[in-house]
């Protein structure tokens, strides 16, 4: 999938609505295989867009789980490692 989209459920403080919509628009660009529409496929797209957007919000209101939250810098901090053991520098 798409390496862009990031984990959002259970987290303290919870996702944002705009991590939730960058999520979705970064789902729909690659399922549709453009980054930005044309006009004439730009009402299609937004729709999608804040479709699938409504789909994650709600999916991640209903969602339990009996793990503490993730704190945001602890799991940044892991993912920088993970890139500099990769990448180097």
């Amino acid at each position: 999938m798409c390496r862009n989209i990031k984990n959002l459920h259970n987290f303290e403080p919870p996702a944002t609505e705009a991590e939730i919509h960058a999520s979705a628009l970064q789902f729909v660009r690659k399922i549709s295989g453009m980054n930005a529409p044309s006009q004439v496929n730009e009402l299609a797209f937004e729709e999608a867009v804040a479709e699938v957007e409504a789909a994650a919000a709600r999916l991640l209101a209903r969602l339990v789980t009996l793990a503490p939250p993730k704190n945001r810098e602890e799991e940044a901090a892991k993912a920088r490692e993970r890139n500099f053991k990769r990448f180097g520098s």
